[in-house]
């Protein structure tokens, strides 16, 4: 049997979403600057039509989508881009210490380059405070980035009180939205942020594409130079296909969303429970509540490794995680985890499993029924359980 348990990272394509994608890739081939013959024209009315449609389930302008070719690239989009086009106003940017690499990387970045960053400390589950966040503002402060629900531990953040602190003190604030999309709703008008990143891939759509939205009033520095696409803020022949497979798959992402996030709801609290029961010596880490994405499960399994349930769990046909898919090829147990205050040696074992809207109550069982021996097999190999036993 085989069981994908590691939605977080990416998603299946939706057959559907490809069906809409081939025109683009075979008979709607022309280029959208190329205005003078029809099929050039076509592209160019295909590409109007899909910043519409991204527009409007977003709760945000034609003119405020602009689409990039990852999540990552909208993060750090977002970042450098705004650090750089208000230099003259500040240097300080505010985020939190579980953001992705995406943000952190581009933070760590801009210190290098004479910008200050201020990392907010998040609680025992996750959550930034947003008193932190106004403690934190300076009058050097340009930018405040903070999540709207992390990818390892799955912990919604409180954006909108993020938000409405941000707009009493003028300071522009960004959200990466990327894990949160398909799994809640998303509406940048009842959210009251300035900017919002979203990648494709994590919603059923293709790699590849991804979208920053950008407030109409936000100064920003250009993504690249030599072109006039996006409104000449990122130069780049549009990759339309990618755009109307992140269009597409994201109106089919928030069709029946309260019935889908309802089915992954129950999935996750069966594995929780499950887990639970069955496996000692174990900690979910982030919430417990409503403030956790309806299809995250996060464990720390004391005395192992979380690489070698992985391996284990692949053995059996199951795929999962230890945390961050871009942070993988790495050996460091997950920062996520070590701000939250688990000491190394629990953090090194983590195991992150993450359902989607069409896993079943079988594959659930399946995983519940190969998990617990895998743990019990590498625990007895572990001298530190041994040790335990002994005791």
């Amino acid at each position: 049997m085989n069981v994908y348990m590691d939605n977080n990272a990416t998603t299946a394509l939706d057959k559907r979403v490809f069906d809409a994608m081939t025109p683009f890739l075979t008979t709607i081939y022309g280029n959208a600057s190329s205005k003078f013959y029809e099929v050039g024209r076509q592209a160019e009315a295909a590409v109007l039509s899909i910043r519409e449609r991204v527009a409007k389930i977003l709760g945000a302008k034609t003119n405020e989508i602009y689409f990039t070719a990852s999540g990552c690239e909208a993060d750090n989009w977002a970042i450098k881009g705004i650090a750089f086009a208000n230099k003259n106003k500040g240097n300080h940017i505010i985020t939190s210490s579980i953001e992705h690499h995406a943000i952190l990387g581009a933070c760590e970045f801009l210190e290098k380059n004479g910008f200050m960053v201020t990392y907010l400390p998040v609680d025992e589950v996750g959550r930034v405070n947003p008193l932190d966040v106004e403690k934190a503002i300076t009058e050097n402060t340009i930018l405040v980035s903070i999540m709207t629900a992390n990818n390892e531990i799955g912990t919604i953040e409180p954006i909108k009180e993020i938000s409405k602190i941000c707009k009493e003190h003028k300071v522009i604030f960004h959200t990466d939205a990327v894990q949160a999309i398909g799994h809640m709703p998303i509406n940048v008008e009842d959210l009251g942020v300035d900017m919002l990143s979203l990648s494709a891939h994590k919603f059923h759509g293709p790699k590849g594409v991804g979208m920053l939205y950008i407030k109409n009033g936000v100064k920003i520095e250009n993504l690249i130079h030599g072109g006039g696409q996006e409104r000449g803020k990122r130069a780049a022949t549009e990759n339309i296909a990618g755009m109307e497979g992140l269009a597409t798959a994201l109106e089919l992402a928030n069709e029946n969303l309260s019935e889908k996030t309802n089915k992954m709801r129950e999935m996750r609290d069966r594995l929780i429970k499950g887990i639970e029961t069955k496996i000692p010596y174990c900690n979910l880490n982030g919430p417990k509540d409503e403030t956790r994405l309806c299809n995250n499960v996060n464990f720390s399994f004391r005395y192992i490794e979380g690489e070698s349930i992985l391996m284990m769990l692949d053995m059996y046909g199951i795929a999962a995680s230890s945390g961050s898919a871009c942070a993988s090829g790495s050996l460091d147990p997950s920062h996520v985890l070590l701000a939250i205050g688990l000491p190394h040696e629990i953090a090194h074992g983590s195991l992150r499993l993450s359902v989607g809207e069409d896993t079943t109550i079988e594959e659930v069982d399946y995983v519940l029924e190969k998990l617990p021996k895998i743990i019990e097999k590498l625990r007895m190999m572990s001298p530190l359980y041994e040790e335990v036993l002994n005791s």
